[in-house]
Parts: structure tokens; sequence; C-alpha cells
């Protein structure tokens, strides 16, 4: 199930689990030392980053300002592909980061971008994504740059939109060039496009110059905020290949030298940020759906057509990734540990 078809029961479910979240902790003031943290992102304010907004805005109130936050946008501290660099040189205390944009350094956490996990349902998504951020090979990546995961981006389902002939059949792809990343540009190039790794700010450019047929970005708010939409001719609407890692991790110099009721609240407020995100994006896909509907040809595959996508680009390119990486780390056991983590929130629901 891809994100946007929950709708608007859920946002306002989401919304009042933020609010719910927040009344509860505005009960209690926090007493503390002044500390300024800097938390480096790339791109515009967007709804992947409203819920680290959220959680800012109350560390100032809870502490009457003694704990500022702040985000630092357009990669004013650092790119996007060298946010790790960043936080191993203690040159700030925190930051967000996609795990495409730089494979090597975070191999566990590719496990997230492999396609056709069960990951499309926003509860489902939400609890696998913590307890995985709680593994031991996930925290290991971090480790080596100085890092520790905080929360999960919880991006969407990723659709793909682009311009020239729409593909409307899964031979329409061969030889379109599509900016995918991961397991899920492996897939793609099951379908024989050839996968693109721009850096998500360059996009828009390149389909201006013509050097790109395709984008996959989470849908849709990224879309959006890339202003890909605007370039774009067709959209698929339920090919729902799967998604990626862009999430949040702190300096962990940093955060052991926090006041233990500094490192509290940074851990309580975890949900608030999911549910803010979740909130945020829901919100993003009752404004832009109708957009995409009326300024770009939709593009609805059948069900042969998406078992046969998963066929060709699902089992295969997660034995391909479990092999590729089993002496790097525990592979299987990663793999086998999102599918474990689904089912115990399936059979919660």
């Amino acid at each position: 199930m891809s994100y946007f078809r929950t709708g608007s029961k859920f946002l306002m479910a989401a919304a009042a689990a933020a609010m719910v979240t927040t009344s509860a902790a505005n009960a209690a003031m926090i007493d503390g030392p002044k500390v300024f943290w800097k938390i480096s992102m790339w791109g515009n304010p967007r709804a992947l980053s409203d819920g680290m907004e959220a959680m800012a805005k109350k560390a100032m109130e809870e502490t009457d300002g003694n704990f500022e936050i702040k985000i630092f946008y357009g990669a004013q501290l650092s790119s996007n592909r060298e946010n790790l660099d960043g936080i191993k040189l203690n040159a700030f205390e925190g930051a967000a980061i996609c795990n495409f944009y730089h494979p090597g350094k975070n191999p566990a956490w590719m496990v997230f971008s492999l396609p056709f996990l069960p990951l499309g349902d926003p509860q489902i998504d939400k609890y696998v994504r913590s307890k995985m951020f709680e593994h031991p090979a996930i925290i290991a990546d971090m480790e080596k740059w100085n890092a520790m995961p905080y929360v999960s981006g919880l991006l969407p389902q990723y659709e793909i939109l682009g311009k020239g002939p729409a593909p409307t059949s899964l031979e329409g792809w061969d030889g379109l060039r599509v900016r995918a990343g991961g397991g899920l540009g492996t897939a793609m190039e099951k379908l024989g496009a050839v996968k693109q790794t721009l850096p998500a700010g360059e996009t828009s450019t390149a389909f201006q110059r013509g050097a790109l047929d395709a984008a996959a970005f989470p849908y849709t708010y990224a879309h959006v905020a890339f202003k890909i939409s605007d370039e774009a001719d067709w959209y698929t609407s339920n090919l729902a290949p799967g998604t990626s890692e862009c999430g949040w991790v702190f300096n962990k110099k940093s955060y052991d030298a926090l006041p233990p009721q500094y490192q509290k609240f940074l851990m309580d407020n975890r949900d608030l940020v999911m549910d803010t995100e979740l909130a945020s994006y829901a919100a993003q896909d009752e404004k832009n759906l109708p957009i995409f509907e009326e300024t770009m040809e939709k593009i609805v595959y059948s069900e042969e057509q998406l078992a046969k996508f998963r066929e060709v680009a699902g089992q295969p390119v997660w034995d391909e990734w479990i092999e590729a990486n089993k002496d790097k780390f525990d592979a299987q056991g990663v793999f086998d540990a999102v599918f474990a983590y689904a089912k115990e929130a399936e059979a919660a629901k």
C-alpha cells in the first residue's frame, strides 16, 4: 500500500497524536545549562524537516530557551554527501542524511533502499524503522562517523515523474535515464533504465538541460519540494517500488556531553518528530494530488504489470544485495529483521 492512500483519516490521527504528545510534555519545565546545537540540512524547509522543527521549538519552550536547536538549510554547514564527515569532525551536533548519497559510508543502511519492502503502511513503516534504528549493524554504521541514529525520516513510497513519452508499459522504461538511488536504482536497471544518482537539488536543472528523463522521489512532497513536478509531463501513481532512508543522526560526542535531562528530552520526543513528519506528508498529498492529476498524465499499472515488475526487480535485487554485503556485516540478518519487525507491527494492528 502506498503512503498517500491513507488519506485525511491518517492525517487527523497523526496530528492528534502529535498534539497529545506536546500537551503532555508541556506540563513540565526542564532546568539546565545553555546549550546551542546546529543541525545540518540541504535544501529548503519541507515536510521531512517539519518534525525536527517541532522538536526544536518544544526544546526552546521546555527549557525556557536554554536548549536551542537550530536547523541550517541550504547546505550552509555541509553538503548532503558530507554530513557524516562534518559530524566526525565535530563541526556540528546533528544532521539529516540520505543513505543513497554515500552508500559506502552506511552500507547496512542501504537495506532501506531495497525495492518492495513491506513498508507501505505508515504505522508499520514507523514501527519497523524505529526498531531498525536500534539494530547493531545500523548503529555500527554511524559509530564509524561519531554519529548515532536518532529518528527516521519515514519517507513515503517513491513514485516517478518524467518528461517525454510516458512508460505506460514496463518495456517503456528501456533506455530512460532515471534518477534513482540504491536498490531502487538497481530495480529500475532491471527494466532497462539507466540509473542516475544526482543530488536532489540538481535534478530539476538536469530535466531542463535534457540530461534526464525521469526521477524517483518520495511521493508527493519531494517532487514538489525539488520542483520536479514543474518539469514533468507524467507520473506513476501505483508503481510504489520502494523508498529510502533520509533520517536524522546526532553527533555522539555532543549527545554524550548533554546533561541527562536534555538527553531524556530528545529521546522522549522521537514520536513527536515522526508523527509530525507523517502528518506533513499527508497534508502535502492532499494538496498535491489534485494538481498532479490536472497537470500531468497519470500512469496506472495493471496488477499483472506490477507482479511482473516485482518478479524481475524484487527478489533478484534482494539476493544480489545480501550476497554483495555478506562479508561486510550480517546482511541476511539485517534484511530479515525488516520483515520480522513488519510482521510484528502487522500482528499488533
